[in-house]
Parts: structure tokens; sequence; C-alpha cells
């Protein structure tokens, strides 16, 4: 691990202009994955800034939904009741990630900000790793690429973004909230994260020296009809190879008024295809209608040598959440 200058901050404030002032910080929350990543010197900051004393831990309502502070604790923001009652689908999402020790650690700004768990990113040891080092190569196309991206990847990058939360807060619609050296803004989670393109080292729309400070969660009418499905190599403690979050609200007549579908584990961010859930709108619910949909999401869907099962896997769990979703109308 390389040498670095530590610092605590005590407010926002505080935290933004030491990170404007010291080149190549990094803010550590729970430091769940900063951590790790610097111990096997994927990352190396000249500095952390340590922002667990500041503020931000608190989940209370907000302009008709919910902000939850980016230093919320993803077990206390699973299990608060705000969340429970209203954003079942968050819970579940949460409920599904790492293990309760992770959870009780891991910070909501900061599963916002996983890194990928690419094997070659993760090893300094391979050479080539265009988001380690930046024109390097990707290994992973030729190599073992069980874990990786059907949609959305690029010749530069075949990664997937890890977090079960962000794909949950896709669906929601949800809105992060950050500060910066030019003051606050928002961000809605559609735009927060990037497909890799040629700059996969880049994998947030945030600015240098912005920090999460909260994420916002509309007003939902039908938040409680919804469903988190993931399909993982054993049931605790993995990884996603294919997760959905799945929410719809049918109306009195039987047909679908709207739904959202969002897919983890196949693409460099969370996955949605608006014109697939408009698809659903006024057809009545079944088997058939959601397995088109997932048909136009999954359209232009590419396998590689070891992850081509994606593909059809995405399809059915696709079905199986939306169903499942549909059968929790209250």
């Amino acid at each position: 691990m390389r040498p670095f200058t530590y610092i605590r901050a005590a407010t926002v404030d505080d935290a933004v202009a030491a990170c404007a002032a010291n080149r190549d910080a990094k803010f550590l929350g729970g430091g769940t994955n900063l951590v790790d990543l610097m111990k096997m010197g994927v990352e190396q900051p000249l500095h952390v800034i340590d922002i667990t004393r500041v503020p931000l831990n608190k989940v209370e309502e907000h302009q008709g939904g919910v902000r939850i502070g980016a230093l919320v604790p993803n077990s206390d923001a699973a299990n608060h009741p705000l969340i429970r009652e209203r954003y079942p689908l968050l819970t579940e999402a949460l409920l599904a990630g790492a293990s309760p020790q992770l959870r009780n650690l891991a910070t909501m700004g900061g599963n916002l900000l996983q890194r990928t768990r690419c094997y070659y990113f993760y090893d300094p040891s391979y050479a080539e790793c265009n988001k380690r080092a930046p024109g390097s190569g990707c290994a992973a196309i030729h190599g073992v690429n069980r874990i990786h991206a059907i949609l959305g990847a690029s010749p530069a990058c075949i990664a997937t973004h890890p977090s079960d939360m962000c794909v949950a807060l896709a669906a929601l619609e949800a809105v992060v909230r950050v500060q910066g050296p030019k003051g606050p803004r928002s961000i809605p989670m559609a735009e927060f994260h990037r497909l890799p393109g040629n700059t996969p080292q880049i994998e947030t729309n945030l600015q240098p020296g912005e920090m999460i400070t909260a994420i916002d969660l509309p007003a939902l009418s039908f938040g409680r009809h919804a469903h988190y499905l993931k399909v993982r190599d054993r049931n605790s403690y993995a990884f996603a190879l294919v997760s959905v979050a799945a929410m719809m609200d049918v109306g009195d007549q039987g047909t679908i008024r709207e739904a959202r579908i969002a897919l983890g584990g196949v693409a460099h961010k969370p996955w949605r295809v608006p014109s697939a859930e408009r698809s659903l709108h006024g057809q009545k619910p079944g088997d058939a209608v959601y397995a088109a949909a997932a048909r136009t999401i999954l359209a232009g869907a590419m396998g590689y040598r070891d992850n081509a099962f994606k593909i059809p896997l995405a399809e059915r769990a696709i079905v199986r959440a939306l169903n499942t979703a549909a059968s929790k109308q209250v």
C-alpha cells in the first residue's frame, strides 16, 4: 500500500475543501470497497479524507418522498420503516447484497461508487486493464468472462457494475445529491453511471472534487408493487449474474398502467430501456407480454465465450420478476 495522508472532515464544506486542496484524494466512508482496493494496489490515493463524522446519516421525509443521507449504513436504510413501507424494492435489493457484517458498515453513498469485481481489474498482476491503465487493453474479452457484460460494453471494457442497490435506485428513478467546489447539484440516477465507451476508467458523471451527500427517492403511488430478483451462483455473499428490479401498477381494468424494469449484472451500469417499459402499458399482465418486453430490453445483447448463457437467463429472470411484482398488488 502506498503511503497516504489522513484528513478527518467534520462538515461537508470541510470535506469538499480538503479534496480541492489535496491532489489525488479519496473520500472514506465505510471503506468496504476503497480499503480493499488500496490493499490490492488498485487504488493508490495520496490523501484519504475521512467523512465518517460528517452529519449525513439520516433517513427522513423529503418533498413527498424520502431522503437518505450518504453515510447511512446499508443495513439501516434497508430496515428503516420509511423504506420498508414505501420502497420495499430497495429493502430487498440492499438485503440481497454482501453479508450482514458488510451491510452494517457499507454506506449508501459508497455503494453508488462500488467498482467492478472483474478479476483482471482487481489483480494488478494482469497488465491489461483499461480501467487501471487506460490504453493497456481488456484482458477479459479473450479471458475468463463468465461474470461480464452482455449489454452496453465496448472494445475497451466488458466489466459490469456490481451493486444491487443501484439497480433498485434506477427503477425507483432516484436522484443523487452531490456537493463540490461549484456548489450542490442533483444527478438523476439514469445519468449517474456511465457506459465504458473509450474511457472505462471514468465510471460516473461526478465532477472532480464532488462528494455524494444524499439519495432522494421520489413519491410513488405503486412503490409497494415491486420485486428484486437476484440470480447468483450461491445464495449468500455473491454478486449477481443477472438481477432484475421490477415494478408494476395494474389498474382496475386489469391492464398495466406503468412498469419499470432495471437489470443488474449485465452492463457497466444499471440497465433500463424505457421503450420496453412503455410497451407494457395497456397490456394484460402475462408471460407473453413480459417476454416481449424482455426481448426488447435485451436487443443487441452480445455474449462472450463464457457468459452467453446470461442472455436467455436474463429473459427468464425478467418474466419471473414481473410476475412476482404483479402478484404483490394491494
